[in-house]
């Protein structure tokens, strides 16, 4: 009966499919470019060799772009640098450059930008081939979050599934789960029940499969349709990606994931943490034995800069210190610093030198810490991504001197709110600048919202940008509140880090218009949430009502207390009433009767 049922529902997912793909903008006559404003759409693009070809995405929704090319075919064995797609961050090749798609790209490509426009450019070599691409693009809000939708699993096992499983799952959706589990073990990941969309290429619908803890490479496998598949990885760490598109929604998967111990002993590893002030290295004694040194080999690009030894060695210092370097690539900054082991005090040595190249990469959002480390023991490299420690604070007055300490912060209408947003590194080299601010009655930032600043301009008549400072960004305005009764409000920044060495960076420009918007880069980029603010009326209004509620219960008390003095006052008068009672009966007896003496028989 199973084989029966799973035989008359394929034809059914095939016919769901080939709908689908009617849908999409049909191939006829090869198309060089294009440009769409629509909120979705999927393109079958076919080019032949020497293209040179433009794609345009552009809209006005206050919105962000994912950009999947699910499928791709270049030429055989072409090279990067004369066959490839390249992604720009805005309406034009001027912008920023965000990627590249070429022929060894190991990987399910996904982009996302930074503002609601994105360009791709596809060139093709001379190489007579057809080459055929399929790529879809959609609209959506990053404050709106699905749940059941990726995260961290670090257990030694677990279970997973996709958002809404069994039931369909939603559209357009984009899911990460990163796994990790102890060293020396690697990850078996079991689909038991596995309903995506059916395509022959996993276009549409997929769940792609990564080595690794990022998505950019080490693809393993990429599925679709009715399938039980099992991945295994090669170390402790797999990442496991679920993109669907906006038609033909299925019941998902359903996934276990087990750690498997790898043969031999444990390798020690050197460990890197990066954070927005400084960079720590724990090189442990047995991992430097294992290269033929100890601690005492041990220096830095400033040899003044010496470990801390205990059973490990430790070096701890200052991303802008002890001889460290920094790069930037016109969307990330780069830290980076060698420590070196050779021998000493000898004349002639056999043994190699060894240079361990730390790197910390400050990029967007992003807190995954990754370590890769050469096979060679030439040079070791290792490489963590941190993120910048950044907050926002309201202060009393246009000197930023006192910052507000009270939750919520109470306000007059109309009152103007200084506003602070502050870089805690110790790279004196970077600048803070405020790109957007909106507003929402709710923490979690749903509708409605209204525009303080967008893309550094000022999008109401009260806000006051400062120039930027050193590590501060600084805005004022005027407090106001939602219309049907919102009591708070609530403010979101987009606060973008730059070098302050570099003279065109975004944060010098101040306000730019949407048609620029993109052209200019910036290193870093994150978001920082304050609130709430509520009016002093309502502040008025809860302590008039304290007040109140305080006078009742002393009332109350006072009436009790009254209620039982009256009442033991009552009980003594009765009491006493009652004794005299007594007394005046037996006097009454006493006077009216007498004693008669009974005479005796005798």
């Amino acid at each position: 009966m199973w084989v029966l049922r799973q035989f008359l529902l394929l034809p059914l997912v095939a016919a769901l499919a080939l709908a689908e793909d009617n849908s999409i903008e049909p191939v006829g006559v090869p198309r060089c470019g294009a440009s769409f404003h629509d909120l979705n759409k999927a393109l079958r693009i076919q080019l032949n060799a020497n293209a040179n070809c433009t794609w345009q995405i552009q809209r006005n929704a206050n919105l962000t772009v994912r950009l999947i090319f699910s499928y791709f075919q270049f030429a055989p064995s072409s090279s990067c640098e004369t066959e490839s797609i390249k992604i720009y961050d805005g309406p034009s090749t001027n912008s920023t450059l965000i990627g590249q798609v070429c022929y060894n790209t190991d990987a399910v490509p996904v982009f996302q930008s930074s503002s609601d426009s994105v360009t791709f450019v596809i060139t093709t070599n001379s190489v007579a081939f057809t080459r055929n691409f399929f790529v879809f693009y959609y609209y959506f809000s990053p404050e709106k979050k699905i749940e059941n939708c990726g995260g961290q699993l670090t257990g030694p096992n677990g279970t997973f599934t996709s958002p809404n499983y069994p039931a369909s799952y939603p559209a357009f959706t984009y899911c990460v789960w990163h796994i990790q589990t102890a060293k020396n073990s690697k990850i078996k990941l079991q689909f038991n029940d596995f309903f995506l969309e059916l395509d022959h290429n996993c276009q549409f619908d997929f769940t792609a499969v990564y080595n690794g803890l990022t998505t950019n490479t080490g693809l393993i496998g990429k599925v679709c349709g009715r399938t039980q598949k099992t991945f295994e990885s090669s170390s402790n760490v797999m990442t496991v990606v679920l993109s669907t598109d906006y038609a033909n929604s299925y019941r998902g998967f359903s996934a276990v994931y087990t750690s498997v111990p790898l043969p031999g002993p444990v390798e020690p590893d050197p460990l890197l943490t990066c954070s927005s002030d400084s960079m720590k290295v724990v090189l442990s004694k047995s991992y430097l034995a294992s290269l033929g040194y100890n601690e005492t080999h041990l220096q830095l690009n400033d040899p003044s800069c010496s470990p801390f030894i205990t059973d490990s060695a430790i070096f701890s210092f200052p991303l802008a210190s002890c001889g460290t370097t920094k790069k930037d690539d016109g969307h990330s900054i780069t830290y980076t610093n060698i420590i070196s082991l050779s021998a000493t005090g000898n004349i002639i040595t056999r043994q190699k030198s060894i240079q361990i190249i730390v790197k910390c990469k400050m990029e967007h959002n992003s807190t995954v810490e990754i370590i890769y480390v050469t096979k060679n023991n030439i040079i070791q490299n290792v490489t963590a991504v941190g993120r910048y420690n950044v907050s926002m604070t309201f202060y009393d007055s246009a000197s930023f001197s006192k910052p507000v300490l009270q939750s919520p912060y109470y306000v007059d209408l109309n009152q103007t709110l200084f506003t602070q947003v502050s870089l805690h590194s110790t790279d004196p080299n970077l600048l803070v600048f405020v790109d957007t601010c909106i507003a929402s009655p709710q923490p979690d930032f749903g509708s409605p919202t209204y525009d303080l600043i967008r893309s550094g301009c000022s999008k109401d008549d009260t806000v006051v940008t400062y120039p930027p400072l050193e590590h501060y960004g600084r805005f004022k305005f005027n407090a106001f509140r939602f219309l049907h009764g919102s009591p708070s409000v609530y403010l979101q920044c987009d606060i973008l880090i730059c070098d302050s060495n570099n003279a065109n960076s975004r944060c010098t420009e101040g306000c730019i218009s949407r048609q620029k918007r993109a052209i200019s880069s910036y290193m870093w980029k994150t978001n920082t949430v304050v609130g709430p603010i509520r009016l002093k009326r309502d502040l008025r209004s809860a302590d008039h009502s304290e007040s109140l509620t305080k006078a009742d219960a002393e009332e109350t008390v006072n009436l009790q207390q009254y209620s039982f003095y009256t009442l033991s006052f009552v009980v003594l008068i009765s009491n006493i009433i009652t004794v005299v009672a007594v007394i005046l009966k037996y006097h009454k007896r006493q006077a009216g009767y007498g004693y008669q003496k009974i005479q005796s028989s005798y």
